[in-house]
């Protein structure tokens, strides 16, 4: 139950990075996502790859709240985290 729950985190916030992830965004909302990424990573403590995905993606998150990334690497990004969510239905 907690696999699919995580897994519909992912496929939201993947949704968020690939359609509005170059757009601003408030930091009420970015600072959260990134938190809820960190932690997924440290669930993992960063031993496998979809954990690495959680962790870079929190700090792409961290760094829309500065500086506009491009939206390749927010793309990028999203697609993973996408994938990583729907595998975790299977």
């Amino acid at each position: 139950m907690l696999i699919k729950v995580l897994g519909v985190l992912d496929l939201i916030i993947g949704l968020i990075l690939v359609f509005i992830g170059s757009a601003r965004l408030s930091y009420l909302i970015l600072l959260p996502i990134a938190i809820i990424l960190f932690v997924k990573a440290g669930i993992g403590l960063l031993k496998d790859f979809a954990s690495w995905i959680d962790f870079s993606s929190g700090i792409i998150f961290i760094l829309l709240i500065f500086f506009s990334v491009p939206w390749i690497i927010c793309l990028i990004a999203g697609i993973l985290l996408i994938q990583k969510g729907t595998s975790s239905f299977l």
